[in-house]
């Protein structure tokens, strides 16, 4: 997908409980500085209206008219006709709104709605980690290319996004890519969300440390640093377990996959505490008939370490010879997946993925 040179403009939205922002992308750029606006997502009539106050001082700061809007917003959703179910942030959505019909009678233009976690994945896909990742690999000589994504955002939840040979998984119902419900590993009564979240490592750091004051994942992060005061094993060892459960989760959903994972969101930032033990526990061993197989087909390589990465991107390149003649075909042995960060940001990423996906439907 050629976006670069495309001069369609497409408004967009960062949607929250309690703040909307609005901005608008033409050839996968802001043209428009981003602007919130309270949610007041209590009282639907007010909620829709600044929804349409921002939307049209957005129109007001074009050069000309907009195609389409495309946002990401909460679910549960029907997202690809519009409606918006019932939400925790959102009272006033009690029952199911039709928001993206409601919107393109306003405008006027299609409407195309998904949820963050996808968007993230189909902006990275097409525009961040995987073009990254594959021009890497051209420069070092290997004749390896990925094609397919998983996108997992660390923050308040534990979202993921699904890519697949250019084309956005959504699902029959919707819920592609919805892997926060997997079993949680060190508490399989639970969900994994309750493992790979801020409040996961709020939790397990209150558990081992004693401390019950309100401390952030990022005051956690200092700790485990060693740069403010506090129970440095316990901060460890809270990012620690959320590597786990989350690699665990993470091998599940990419055997399927089978494509490069990147990850953004607000714990993302304690990387180098949770990245070993992902991708450790990628990397672990199951019992098959009493011998042991990998948790994957495919090898783990984290990205974020310069040996591993340089091993990644080495792989097994070989040439293999054509029977019978002198002709050489590259062939690369290794089955491998590289685990990173995003390199373009978690909001940046969404935008760009409502920008792309709506381009793509156009």
């Amino acid at each position: 997908m050629n976006y670069i040179e495309d001069d369609r403009i497409i408004m967009t939205l960062d949607a929250g409980g309690t703040n909307f922002v609005f901005s608008a992308m033409q050839g996968g750029k802001l043209i428009v500085e981003p602007f919130s606006l309270p949610s007041k997502a209590t009282v639907l009539s007010e909620c829709l209206g600044q929804l349409v106050d921002g939307f049209n001082t957005v129109k007001s700061l074009l050069p000309e008219s907009p195609v389409a809007i495309s946002f990401a917003f909460p679910g549960p959703a029907d997202y690809e006709k519009g409606i918006i179910g019932d939400l925790p942030n959102f009272p006033s959505f009690r029952g199911g709104i039709a928001l993206g019909p409601y919107l393109e009678k306003k405008f006027g233009i299609p409407v195309f709605i998904n949820n963050d976690g996808s968007l993230f994945a189909y902006g990275e896909a097409m525009g961040g980690a995987l073009v990254d990742v594959n021009r890497q690999l051209e420069t070092s000589g290997s004749p390896k290319r990925y094609r397919n994504l998983l996108g997992i955002t660390f923050g308040t939840g534990f979202g993921a996004g699904v890519v697949i040979n250019g084309h956005l998984l959504l699902g029959d119902n919707g819920v592609g890519g919805d892997i926060w419900c997997y079993r949680n590993k060190l508490n399989p009564s639970e969900v994994a969300e309750e493992g790979v979240s801020i409040r996961a490592v709020q939790r397990v750091y209150r558990e081992l440390s004693g401390d019950q004051s309100d401390l952030t994942p990022k005051d956690i992060f200092d700790i485990a640093r060693g740069d403010v005061p506090g129970d440095v094993a316990a901060a460890k060892e809270s990012f620690r377990q959320f590597g786990e459960v989350a690699g665990d989760a993470i091998a599940m959903a990419d055997t399927i996959v089978d494509g490069l994972v990147v990850i953004g969101g607000g714990v993302a930032h304690s990387s180098d505490f949770i990245f070993p033990a992902l991708v450790d526990e990628m990397n672990s061993k199951l019992l098959c008939r009493g011998t042991e197989v990998g948790h994957m087909q495919m090898r783990a390589y984290n990205l974020e370490d310069p040996v591993q990465k340089a091993e990644f991107l080495k792989g097994g390149a070989v040439k293999v010879t054509i029977p019978g003649t002198d002709e050489k075909v590259d062939y690369d042995p290794v089955k491998r997946i590289g685990v990173m960060r995003t390199r373009i940001g978690a909001s940046p990423a969404i935008s760009l993925g409502a920008y792309l996906y709506a381009i793509y439907h156009l």
